[in-house]
């Protein structure tokens, strides 16, 4: 009987977690409906504006100060993960990453002595493991992802871009998980500063295709629309973040919630083996004193 009231209580508990995992599940999926419109109304809006700069022609001198290309020497990676866990690997693709971006440049040095790198964390996850293990984490924008909206993080943009243009920072990246579908992020580290324009003669031949008349100058259209680019695709990455964060932990749930259906049949089938066998065990003492009696 200690074995069948062990298996009992076992079957008790995975039920009582099978139950959590459920719930979780369908918050995650509302949350993850409502962070995939978010990202699905960006994109269009966000490749547009960056097309359209791009349709720019910057190769007749029009550079902006987020163009400029400098020595290597400073280093800022920005580092996205979520502020909650159980949400599978999400939150640890994005931090081997990140360390390997790190070993990169220490490694990889363009002159005799290594880049100088700083970081600055979007997310608990990335906040508490780097904080104990990189030195110089000059920013953790954790609450960011509570309220991500466009002026929260245009603000963090812009003091990222000034810190750039301040020649602070010669090169900025982006870590983190864009959204392809619910089941699928794709570990991403983007260029953020300086922009590279894209040279390749299908984006040439474009150019040429868009035969425009420039009202005010192609200098003043580029330094008014550049920025707001640039925010655009931060922002872009904050929702990419979001969305990939609550479908992975949808996935994460679900799949749990299977493996405790499973277990549940096993432990099941598990009790009531051991029932029928000391239901059994029982009848055989009875029987068998029932002939002694006889006997």
């Amino acid at each position: 009987m200690a074995n069948l009231k062990e298996v009992r209580t076992r079957i008790a508990s995975v039920s009582s977690t099978q139950q959590i995992t459920s719930a979780m599940k369908m918050v995650s999926a509302a949350k993850f409906r409502r962070a995939q419109n978010a990202i699905v109304g960006m994109r269009p809006y966000a490749n547009q504006l960056g097309t359209i700069a791009a349709d720019i022609d910057t190769g007749d001198g029009i550079q902006t100060p987020y163009h400029e290309v400098r020595r290597l020497e400073n280093v800022l990676l920005v580092v996205v993960t979520s502020n909650k866990g159980l949400c599978g690997a999400f939150n640890s693709n994005v931090i081997k990453q990140a360390q390997a971006r790190i070993e990169y440049y220490r490694s990889n040095a363009t002159s005799d002595q290594p880049a100088r790198l700083a970081m600055i964390t979007i997310g608990k996850r990335c906040s508490e493991f780097f904080g104990k293990r990189f030195d110089n984490v000059v920013g953790s924008y954790d609450t960011l992802l509570d309220n991500a909206s466009f002026d929260s993080v245009a603000t963090l943009a812009d003091d990222i871009m000034q810190q750039f243009c301040d020649k602070k920072y010669d090169r900025v990246e982006l870590i983190y998980n864009q959204f392809k579908n619910s089941l699928v992020q794709i570990l991403s580290t983007e260029q953020f500063l300086p922009i590279v324009p894209d040279t390749s003669s299908k984006a040439a031949d474009k150019r040429m295709a868009n035969d425009y008349i420039y009202e005010p100058s192609k200098e003043e259209i580029l330094r008014q629309m550049i920025p707001l680019t640039l925010r655009s695709h931060f922002y872009r990455v904050i929702l990419d973040s979001l969305a990939s964060e609550h479908g992975a932990r949808m996935n994460a749930m679900q799949k749990a919630t299977d493996n405790a259906t499973e277990l549940l049949k096993e432990l099941r089938l598990s009790y009531n083996k051991a029932r029928q066998a000391a239901i059994t065990n029982e009848i055989i003492e009875i029987v068998s004193g029932s002939e002694a009696l006889k006997g």
